[in-house]
């Protein structure tokens, strides 16, 4: 597969370790480990399948969201004057919080930026010198780990025939894109599961999946989601255009 994904677009383990969070909508103050590891393990093994050499501090931390699940579940003796034992957990709480603490400061500087954009006109000189390289350009957090859930679903549904020959699909992830615009030519609005059918072979699904990422991050097309878990839309990028005042 001509293809290598950096994973730097997926933003760090604390950045899925908050999607969980926010997901479920848990109290960061009493995380439930076993539910969140469940999850988070899962979705690690759909970035191995993407880079199984990237995801070294995605690993790190789902060892310590097992280290903290195995000592919840030890038994515990109580005695009499015997000292508070510290939650497990609080370590990557207080991360956490710092993480979410950054986190909505730099959400708050776009809203401002956006409302800035609105509020005075672009002048002559201020136009960027050179084109941007859409590669550059993050996925939205919530639209990525939201596709790599589905994706996760996918992967585990997935009815592959128990074939005694190894299949591998080298199809470049370039034919995987044309064929998902070409689609959408006929087709304005399908749904994330139908491009992965039940006999495809599982480098053939990472090739479509790392298609459709390549073509958010290229804005020719859009995810949209109606309600939290329901369906993935798979939907041509509207192109809105900007004029100055």
């Amino acid at each position: 597969m001509r293809f290598r994904v950096q994973l730097d677009m997926f933003s760090g383990p604390l950045d899925l370790l908050w999607y969980l969070v926010r997901k479920h909508e848990l109290d960061i103050l009493d995380i439930p480990i076993a539910l969140v590891t469940e999850q988070y393990l899962e979705l690690i093994t759909v970035l191995e399948e993407i880079d199984v050499n990237a995801v070294g501090d995605f690993l790190e931390l789902a060892t310590r969201l097992m280290e903290i699940k195995s000592k919840q579940v030890l038994p515990r003796q109580e005695e009499e004057g015997e000292e508070e034992v510290e939650d497990p957990r609080h370590d990557m709480v207080q991360r956490l919080l710092e993480y979410k603490k950054y986190k909505d400061a730099a959400s708050m500087l776009e809203d401002r930026a956006r409302e800035w954009q609105q509020r005075f006109a672009r002048q002559t000189n201020d136009l960027p010198t050179t084109r941007v390289d859409p590669v550059e350009q993050p996925i939205q957090e919530v639209e990525l780990w939201d596709l790599v859930s589905a994706f996760a679903r996918v992967i585990r549904d997935n009815k592959t025939s128990h074939s005694p020959a190894i299949r591998y699909d080298d199809t470049p992830i370039e034919v995987y894109m044309k064929q998902i615009r070409e689609r959408l030519a006929n087709e304005p609005r399908f749904s994330f599961t139908v491009l992965f059918e039940q006999d495809m072979v599982r480098s053939q699904m990472v090739g479509i999946f790392l298609a459709i990422l390549e073509l958010i991050r290229h804005h020719h097309i859009q995810v949209e989601q109606d309600d939290l878990f329901s369906e993935i839309w798979v939907t041509e990028k509207k192109q809105i255009a900007i004029q100055a005042i």
